[in-house]
């Protein structure tokens, strides 16, 4: 996947409004997706083996990886401005096909959201309403299957709408917390806190499994690098900021509410552990307040269903865009203008899963590990490659004139402790899901089989689309506030490139200039760059969807499938870079040549405006096929001035 230009100019959000989400509304929106967590993990996690009244001490564990993990997510939503999450960190650190991969995380991960968040609101309904009971299978399949009808025409979600539920939501939970303070008493609950020690022993094993299983009490945190498209600037204090408050949020209600529940509350033969934030809540303040949480939680959850539902689809399109699914899924009616067949697969998949598992909680929680924690993992591995290419490449840059450039750190360095401590946070995500893939075996089949197939449908679709010619190439896209640096397969030790061919805008010259450009190296790869030259669109971004400049520019799609092609027949890898049209064209292309620094720049003459920066280079005019072509070579060192 590629990454955008944040320097676009602003196009609105979900909103009717067009304006961007501020650091509210997007907390609202993160937290009405990962704030419906704490609704059914204490009753999963308390009816799992091994872990029983522990389940606070391992939601308290996970909760410092979750602070950790929200520094990441959030530099991702700041270099991303596109949105994809781990697909798009994925293909730009590794490779396109670890895009496809993380796609098929995420989705795993948004299938169980859905069908999850959507069979414990309707369990909580039946709090109320007890008749409900009996029929909460077939209600939660007509919930989701009514989603999909309201997303087919087109009201899919709206940030305020969820800023208004996460509000209730966040104030309902906050206020278990204090009825349970006032109820109980602190000095109580103080005394009552080692309670959280009793049960089972806590070998290694089992403090393994539940500090590996209660990370999904922090799913729905991948959904603020979904929202960079509709994300107010500067992006990086606004998700600095939502992540705070995130951070604060979770902390008083998530390990607190395990906590009561697990200890406090007064559990019997007939409790049922998917109430227990429900009936935590009327044990503290009766039978209203009761009434009050369960209504609220399944509006929330309701919710956090449809989001997922929203990501999935969002998955589909963009996967089926950059190449990898059937360009059937990107389709959109006539009605609505809505992808009917991405909405009712990304249903589908939920309700049979509902189906199989017969609407059973503890099955559909084991069933979460795979996915979250694989996103999980890859998202942080990925960034890590990043931060170290740009840590390696910074440290290397010069300007045209051969200088060094000034030796104060950029805004965006990452220094050796926040290096440090993303290693650390990969490490102990991924030592979770590893744990996982062995403990939870059912995941793994599920969670493995739907991407197995997810990634042998992409690489088939790929392939025939290559041999079509209608495969898009994907090139890396220049961000105004992080360093346009090449990386493939996580390596450090590549052939440098050492030609820079500017791609004309006429398909006509193209092959002249790759021609040229492949004349004068014999096997260093070379890095062909193409501007845009449309205007942004004014279409509002929708919620959760994947916005690229580049795939939005069929001029440039077609320049790079055409410099690829000819590549190819030479058989020659090269490497692509496009500067979105709203960027600061010949600045930026100065920026990126002094970390290049390539032997030779190449343009085809007329296009020589976006080198202006670059006027001290030395340039000559050859003819490549009778079209003109100006090469730009390096600048002539100066010789120190001899002594008097």
């Amino acid at each position: 996947m590629s990454r955008g230009d944040a320097a676009g100019p602003e196009q609105g959000n979900a909103e009717s409004t067009g304006q961007r989400l501020g650091p509210f509304l997007c907390w609202a929106v993160v937290f009405a997706d990962i704030g419906t967590s704490v609704y059914y993990t204490p009753g999963i996690l308390f009816h799992q083996s091994g872990v029983g009244r522990h389940a606070a001490l391992f939601v308290a564990l996970t909760l410092l990886v979750f602070v950790l993990l929200t520094r990441k997510y959030a530099e991702v939503a700041v270099r991303y401005p596109e949105g994809g999450g781990v697909v798009t960190v994925a293909a730009h650190a590794i490779h396109p096909f670890a895009g496809l991969l993380g796609g098929m995380f995420i989705l795993v991960d948004y299938f169980l959201t859905a069908a999850l968040s959507a069979l414990s609101g309707i369990i909580y309904l039946s709090d109320v309403a007890p008749g409900l009971g009996s029929l909460v299978l077939p209600i939660t399949v007509g919930a989701l299957l009514l989603l999909a009808a309201l997303n087919l025409f087109g009201i899919g979600a709206s940030a305020k709408v969820n800023a208004g539920i996460a509000v209730l939501a966040a104030i309902s939970q906050v206020g278990v917390v204090l009825a349970v303070i006032v109820h109980v008493g602190p000095g109580q609950l103080v005394s009552d806190l080692p309670r959280v020690l009793n049960g089972p022993s806590l070998t290694p094993a089992r403090l393994l499994t539940g500090y590996a299983g209660a990370f999904l009490a922090f799913s729905g945190l991948e959904s603020i690098s979904q929202l960079s498209p509709v994300m107010a600037e500067p992006r990086a204090r606004v998700a600095a900021l939502a992540m705070r408050a995130l951070i604060t949020t979770m902390i008083l209600t998530s390990p607190l509410l395990t906590l009561w529940a697990t200890t406090v509350l007064p559990i019997g033969a007939h409790t049922d552990p998917n109430q227990f934030i429900s009936l935590l809540g009327g044990y503290a303040a009766g039978r209203a307040a009761e009434i009050e949480v369960a209504v609220s939680a399944a509006l929330l959850l309701v919710f956090a269903s449809n989001t997922a539902l929203i990501g999935s689809y969002h998955v589909f399109l963009a996967l089926s865009r950059i190449g990898f699914l059937p360009t059937l899924l990107a389709h959109r009616n006539h009605w609505r203008q809505t992808p009917q067949w991405a909405i009712l697969v990304a249903t589908a998949i939920p309700v049979l899963v509902l189906v199989l598992t017969q609407g059973s909680v503890a099955v559909l929680g084991d069933l979460y590990a795979f996915g979250l924690l694989g996103a999980f993992s890859l998202t942080c591995a990925s960034l890590d490659i990043v931060r170290r290419h740009e840590r390696h490449h910074t440290a290397r840059a010069h300007d045209p004139q051969g200088k060094p450039e000034s030796t104060a750190p950029p805004p965006h360095r990452i220094g050796r402790i926040t290096f440090a401590l993303g290693l650390l946070t990969t490490a102990l995500v991924t030592l979770a899901w590893t744990v996982n893939l062995v403990a939870k075996p059912l995941a793994t089949l599920f969670g493995g089989g739907v991407t197995i197939a997810g990634l042998v449908v992409g690489l088939v679709t790929y392939r025939l689309r290559q041999q079509r010619g209608t495969a898009p190439v994907l090139p890396l896209v220049h961000h105004r506030d992080y360093p346009a640096v090449f990386l493939q397969r996580g390596r450090l030790a590549r052939p440098p490139a050492t030609v820079l061919a500017v791609l004309p805008a006429q398909t006509a010259s193209i092959a002249a200039l790759v021609k040229a450009a492949q004349a004068v190296t014999a096997s260093d790869p070379i890095v062909f760059l193409y501007r845009g030259r449309g205007t942004a669109s004014p279409r509002t971004p929708e919620l959760m969807e994947v916005i690229s400049p580049y795939l939005d520019d069929t001029a440039a799609q077609r320049a790079f499938a055409e410099a690829d092609r000819l590549a190819q027949e030479h058989h020659r890898t090269h490497r692509y870079l496009y500067l979105p049209a709203t960027a600061d064209g010949p600045a930026a292309v100065a920026r990126f040549w002094a970390r290049l620094r390539p032997k030779e720049t190449l343009a085809v003459a007329g296009d020589e405006d976006l080198l202006a920066d670059l006027s001290s280079l030395p340039v000559e005019r050859r003819e490549e096929d009778r079209v003109p072509i100006l090469h730009y070579g390096l600048p002539t060192p100066v010789p120190p001035e001899s002594g008097s």
